[in-house]
């Protein structure tokens, strides 16, 4: 399966595309160090670590909401923008992983990655979707090896802002922050990630 088969089609709305890599003198070093991005993108709590900033924090969790260390479909990730957060979400955006794919073990390419969407708060299922886009939105985080290069990709796609909910902040807050993302005021974020993932520690 290719790693872009992991990314939706793009149908409504608006797309957004990261992307960063990091060249190694050999073989040998790619594999490894391509083991050590793997790491870093399945280390989600961490991820402003990675991005250098602690605007945006990330935290892992189980279905249910409480604190996880184990990326697996189903768990959930709460997400904490600059800025008010929803009262549906009680101050935070929320996803959901949705599918995890790979191919590993090729000599030449590897890769491995997960799909996320935006879901409702466990804390509070029958507000509906805790996210500044609908649940059609998805984002992809995809990291590889091909040859001496070591790759990290963030794909978002069909994101459409959330006007579901009953709270008039709420949908205010969503059109808001929607908009901004729609207009690409997202991209520095996630480029920052990427970068961050394919980062070599001198």
């Amino acid at each position: 399966m290719s790693q872009y088969k992991l990314v939706p089609e793009q149908l409504h709305g608006s797309e957004m595309n990261a992307r960063s890599e990091t060249i190694v003198p050999n073989i040998e070093q790619a594999v490894t160090f391509y083991q050590l991005v793997k790491l870093r993108l399945f280390e989600v709590s961490n991820w402003d670590r990675v991005c250098g900033t602690s605007a945006t924090t990330f935290q892992l969790t189980l279905p249910d909401g409480s604190p996880s260390f184990r990326l697996e479909v189903g768990n959930l990730i709460r997400i904490d923008i600059p800025g008010p957060g929803t009262s549906a979400g009680d101050g935070y955006d929320w996803v959901r992983i949705e599918q995890i794919d790979k191919n590993e073990g090729a000599e030449l390419d590897e890769w491995t990655g997960f799909t996320v969407r935006p879901c409702s708060n466990p804390f509070h299922p029958e507000l509906g979707v805790a996210h500044f886009f609908s649940d059609v939105a998805t984002s992809t985080f995809i990291v590889g090896r091909s040859g001496q290069t070591v790759w990290a990709e963030m794909h978002g796609r069909n994101e459409v802002p959330n006007g579901t909910t009953e709270k008039i902040f709420d949908g205010l807050r969503n059109a808001m922050v929607g908009w901004t993302a729609k207009v690409g005021l997202s991209y520095p974020q996630w480029k920052l990630l990427v970068d961050g993932l394919v980062k070599k520690d001198d």
